[in-house]
C-alpha cells in the first residue's frame, strides 16, 4: 500500500521536473537569439581638395658675402668700426701705415722734376745743333745724337709719373672701404699688426636679402613643375621652429641632377627685414602643395602589421573586415590614402584593437565632421 502511494507521487514531480528543464533551456535559447552585436562608430572616408607643407632643410646665405683683404702692405693703423655693426658703402673700415707710399711719391716727383728739366735743357741741345748743322759748323750726327737724347729723357718722365701712379695706387690701398653695405663681420687682426698683402681683414655681408638653397628629389621637381609652377611663393622655418613672416619667392633651378643623389638644387630669395638671418643660418623651407580629389582617413581608425597599415571595413552583413591601405602621406591627424579604400566604403572609426576579422557588429554611421565638432564640446 505505501509502495504504491510513493509510486502515484514519483511519476507527476519527475514530469514536473523535466517541464521545468524544458521551459529553462528555452528561455535560455531565446536569450542568446535577443542580444545583439556591440555598437561601433563606422565613417566613410573624406574625399576633399587640400593642401600640405612639404619642409626642406636650407642652407641661408646672403645674397653679397664678400672677403675684404688687404691689397698693400703695411701696420694697420686704425679700425674704425667693430664687428656686427652694420656700414655704409664706400665707409671707411680700416687705414694701413701709408708713410712708405708717401715717400714713394715724394721721390717719384722729385725723379719726375729732374727729368722735366733735363728735357728742357735737351730742347735748348736739338735747337742750337739745328743751328750749326743748317750753317754746316757741326755734322747733322750732333743733332741725331741730341734728337735721341730727348727720346730717352722722355723715357724718364714716363717711368716717373708710373711710379707716381703706382705709388698713389698703393696709398689709396691703405684706406680700406666697404664695397657695399652690410653687417661686418670678424676682425682677427687688431691695431698694431702687420698685414701682409692679400691677408683677410674681415668679411662683410649683406643682410637685406637672403638666399635660401635646398635639394628636392626628382620626383618632387616633377611635381613642382607639373602641378605647382604658379605658386613660386614659399616660407621659411627658422632652427627654433619660427616661421619668418615674410614670404620668399622661388628664382632658380638648377640645370642637371646629382647624379649621387638624384636631386636638383632649388634657390629661394626672401626678404630680411628683421634681419633674423645670417649668412651660414640653417632653416626650412616650406613649400605648399596642392591635393586635389584626396582620399583622407583618420589615424586612428588604422593599425599596423609588419610595417603595413590596416583598416577594418564593414561590408552589407555588418561583419568586420581587414584591408590593407597604402598611404600617401600624413596631413595632421589624417592619413591621405593612395590605394585601397573609396569614398563608399564604411571605416570602423572606433574599436579598432576590440574587435577581429570576421566579427559581426552594429555600425553607427557617422560623418567624421560632426564627431570632431561633438568632440571639441
Amino acid at each position: 500500500m505505501k509502495r504504491s502511494i510513493c509510486n502515484s507521487l514519483a511519476l507527476p514531480l519527475l514530469l514536473c521536473m523535466g517541464a521545468s528543464i524544458t521551459i529553462t533551456g528555452c528561455y535560455s535559447k531565446a536569450n542568446k537569439q535577443e542580444q545583439k552585436p556591440e555598437q561601433y562608430t563606422v565613417i566613410n572616408p573624406i574625399q576633399t581638395d587640400s593642401v600640405y607643407i612639404q619642409e626642406y632643410v636650407a642652407d641661408i646665405q646672403s645674397v653679397q658675402n664678400v672677403e675684404i683683404r688687404a691689397r698693400a702692405k703695411g701696420f694697420i693703423e686704425k679700425i674704425y668700426v667693430d664687428e656686427g655693426k652694420m656700414v655704409a658703402k664706400g665707409q671707411l673700415l680700416f687705414s694701413l701705415n701709408s708713410s712708405e707710399y708717401k715717400q714713394e711719391i715724394l721721390k717719384a716727383k722729385s725723379q719726375l722734376l729732374a727729368a722735366e728739366a733735363e728735357l728742357k735743357q735737351n730742347e735748348v741741345e736739338i735747337k742750337n745743333a739745328h743751328i750749326l748743322t743748317s750753317n754746316d759748323i757741326v755734322p747733322k750726327s750732333e743733332l741725331e745724337v741730341a734728337n735721341a737724347k730727348k727720346d730717352a729723357i722722355r723715357a724718364k718722365i714716363q717711368e716717373a709719373n708710373a711710379i707716381i701712379s703706382l705709388a698713389n695706387l698703393n696709398l689709396g690701398f691703405t684706406e680700406i672701404r666697404a664695397p657695399f653695405s652690410g653687417v661686418i663681420n670678424r676682425i682677427p687682426n687688431k691695431v698694431g699688426a702687420l698685414i701682409e698683402e692679400g691677408t683677410l681683414l674681415t668679411t662683410i655681408s649683406n643682410t637685406n636679402e637672403m638666399y635660401a638653397y635646398f635639394n628636392v628629389s626628382e620626383n618632387d621637381y616633377l611635381k613642382y613643375v607639373t602641378e605647382n609652377k604658379k605658386n613660386n611663393f614659399v616660407k621659411l622655418k627658422l632652427s627654433n621652429g619660427e616661421v619668418l613672416p615674410q614670404t620668399g619667392i622661388i628664382e632658380t633651378i638648377d640645370g642637371q641632377i646629382d647624379p649621387n643623389t638624384g636631386n636638383l638644387s632649388f634657390r629661394a630669395k626672401f626678404p630680411n627685414t628683421q634681419h633674423w638671418l645670417k649668412h651660414g643660418s640653417s632653416g626650412k623651407v616650406l613649400v605648399s602643395n596642392a591635393l586635389t580629389n584626396a582620399i583622407l582617413i583618420p589615424q586612428q581608425s588604422a593599425f599596423e602589421v609588419q610595417e603595413n597599415l590596416f583598416v577594418y571595413t564593414v561590408d552589407e552583413k555588418n561583419t568586420v573586415q581587414q584591408r590593407r591601405i597604402i598611404p600617401q602621406m600624413r596631413l595632421g591627424n589624417m592619413y591621405v590614402v593612395q590605394e585601397g579604400l573609396n569614398v563608399n566604403d564604411k571605416v570602423l572609426y572606433d574599436g579598432v584593437q576590440l574587435v577581429k576579422e570576421g566579427n559581426k557588429i552594429t555600425p553607427e554611421l557617422k560623418v567624421y565632421n560632426q564627431i570632431i565638432n561633438s568632440q571639441k564640446q
